[in-house]
């Protein structure tokens, strides 16, 4: 093992992000190849590029789960992090943004600005990421750059310059975006030397406030070496101070060779080393990889502003922080709003069906898996596509055939009013060496579950847990387990329950708490009848996910658009005008949100755009679905 002294030189993470088949990852291809990464140019089509590794990235020419990358530029270290394409994975192209210092943005000269680029480009803007364009296909047959170039400053509403513009188009771009700037031009032209501009086209590339553009084709090459220039002059490198300290977040996890996990993780400040224990836990970094002109090396030390391989942290997941508030996972992102009933085609082959899900579910906590009744095992989805890519992973893999069954909306059932259940010791109705009260109580909408154990130590079986914080903790861990599944079998939410009664049977204790010695076990068990009993009294009300979507459509297809919002149900709550396009913004069933992404293409001939966001809950109109 080597040691690595803190480098002088500077680091800039960086994501390429696209439409599906604009040429993103053939733009990877062709940086590496540029930099002397690799020897031979990778190709999609035949499926030898190195961030595709997935089987099923090879066959679609997607790519599905984030990969990382690096070469140099001069004095500049450049960790490429390959992001998702397809709209199912834009929760991962999210939580890949946050650990990014800048971006390029691909456009095809052909096609130009496509859906999944207007949603890409406002998730940079959102999260306040410099970022470079750049027009591929240069050489294709309908290649038209000029087009795109008008059509991404009017079609993503952003101030847009030519990297290569000469000086007085640059300074007249640089000061419609700086009204000091402007003053200082005008005051006196000669003061904005061609240096002055490219420093201020820097920085206002920093701040987001304009965004260069490059073109060419990433197959030849052509324009390559000037963005590649423009990467290193035009991006801000990685800020961060190593004497600060720890943090930093874990953006992709996956399993080494030999089964052990391998979490990647983006520094911000501080130094990390073999043998720290940066999860509060007894977790500790067995090994620390990384990347260096294209090679995985071993370290001893990873600093601020740099991305490593950690190996020994078995406990963490993926957007889990290191240092200052470690664990505590950033729940920017919606949850899942559909699940699908996995079912292996073997008999004999659902527990490894569900071992497997596991694992993957471990390496993206915004899918859950759970098992279910019909013999399967359910799984947590944010598109069809996400289907298809875990069936394929689970045969490549895992060796495990499986097949979907039909999708289906995910509900939750919050409590309707406050409800009680008692359960006491030697009881004929308690089959277990425990005493245990709850009362149930609904709380405000997306609170969550709040669990209080407010019991006097003396009612706490202490020879078991230890202390009472600890037993409180095992309750509440219980109790969040039993709300897994409510009475029509959905997860219960937004409630507070609180332990009202506790007790344990001692051998020589009086007749009412005389007994077997009480044990964990009796108090796990015992805790879902006791749940069950409180939400019975109270009872429950299922509830549906609803979406809020923001629609980009043609002026023209406003009123079939509508139209169609209205036969949906959905309650329109904005609409702007923008150029030859109308803005919708509408709430809808997630059930129905699915259905308008369906026939959105039909009615907009292929040239509207949906952006759907968690929207909450709302009962269900009519007979409650029961989840099997």
């Amino acid at each position: 093992m080597s040691s690595h002294p803190l480098r002088a030189v500077r680091t800039l993470n960086l994501g390429i992000l696209a439409h599906v088949d604009a040429g993103k990852t053939t733009l990877t291809e062709r940086l590496l190849h540029a930099a002397g990464v690799i020897d031979q140019f990778g190709s999609v089509d035949s499926g030898t590029t190195q961030t595709d590794s997935l089987a099923l990235e090879r066959q679609r020419g997607i790519t599905i789960r984030s990969a990382v990358a690096s070469l140099r530029i001069g004095s500049t270290e450049v960790n490429i992090i390959d992001t998702p394409g397809h709209p199912d994975f834009i929760a991962e192209v999210d939580r890949v943004l946050g650990v990014l210092d800048g971006a390029v943005l691909v456009v095809s000269a052909v096609e130009g600005v496509q859906p999944q680029t207007r949603l890409l480009m406002r998730a940079l803007r959102r999260l306040r990421v410099p970022t470079l364009i750049f027009i591929n296909k240069t050489d294709r047959r309908g290649a038209d750059a000029q087009r795109v170039y008008a059509e991404i400053a009017r079609r993503l509403d952003v101030t847009v310059v030519p990297a290569t513009a000469p000086t007085a188009a640059l300074a007249d771009a640089l000061t419609s975006a700086d009204d000091a700037l402007l003053r200082e031009y005008v005051e006196d032209e000669a003061s904005l030397t061609a240096r002055r501009l490219r420093a201020e086209l820097a920085a206002q590339t920093a701040r987001c406030a304009v965004h260069p553009v490059f073109e060419g084709s990433a197959m030849t090459g052509a324009g390559v070496d000037e963005l590649m220039a423009g990467l290193a002059e035009l991006l801000p490198t990685a800020a961060g101070e190593p004497a600060r300290p720890l943090r930093g977040r874990i953006f992709k996890v996956e399993r080494g060779p030999a089964g052990e996990k391998v979490a990647y993780v983006r520094m911000f400040d501080g130094q990390l080393q073999v043998r720290d224990h940066p999860t509060g836990g007894r977790d500790r970094i067995t090994a620390i990889h990384m990347l260096d002109s294209g090679v995985w090396v071993r370290r001893d030390t990873v600093a601020a502003g740099q991305i490593a391989a950690l190996r020994g942290l078995a406990g963490v997941r993926v957007g889990d922080t290191l240092g200052d508030g470690a664990r505590q996972t950033d729940h920017h992102f919606a949850p899942p709003m559909l699940e699908a009933l996995a079912v292996a085609r073997r008999p004999g082959d659902g527990g490894r069906l569900r071992s497997a899900l596991m694992l993957l579910a471990e390496q993206d906590p915004l899918i859950n898996v759970r098992a279910d009744e019909r013999d399967g095992t359910a799984v947590s989805l944010y598109g069809e596509v996400q289907k298809e890519v875990i069936q394929t992973t689970l045969a490549a893999d895992f060796g495990v055939d499986a097949d979907f069954l039909q999708t289906t909306t995910l509900c939750v059932e919050r409590p309707n009013a406050t409800g009680e259940g008692l359960q006491r010791l030697n009881t004929p109705s308690n089959p277990y060496q425990a005493t245990i009260g709850l009362r149930v109580e609904p709380g405000p909408s997306g609170s969550g579950v709040t669990v209080h154990v407010p019991v006097d130590y003396r009612l706490a079986p202490l020879y078991v847990y230890r202390t009472l914080e600890l037993f409180q903790e095992a309750m509440g861990g219980y109790v969040r387990d039993a709300l897994a599944a409510g009475p029509h079998g959905w997860p219960v939410t937004d409630c507070v329950v609180t332990m009202t009664d506790s007790g344990y049977s001692v051998a020589d204790g009086p007749p009412s708490l005389r007994g077997p010695t009480s044990t964990a076990q009796d108090f796990r068990k015992l805790t879902p009848i006791v749940v069950a009993q409180a939400l019975a009294a109270g009872g429950t009300v299922v509830c549906e996910p609803l979406a809020r979507v923001t629609l980009d459509v043609p002026a023209r297809a406003t009123s079939g658009v509508l139209s169609l919002l209205s036969k949906l149900g959905a309650t329109v709550e904005d609409q702007v005008v923008r150029a030859d396009e109308m803005v919708i913004v509408a709430v809808l069933t997630a059930a129905d949100a699915q259905e308008l992404h369906r026939m959105l293409p039909e009615v907009t001939g292929g040239e509207g755009v949906l952006e759907a966001a968690f929207a909450g809950h709302r009962p269900v109109r009519g007979k409650p679905p029961r989840r099997g």
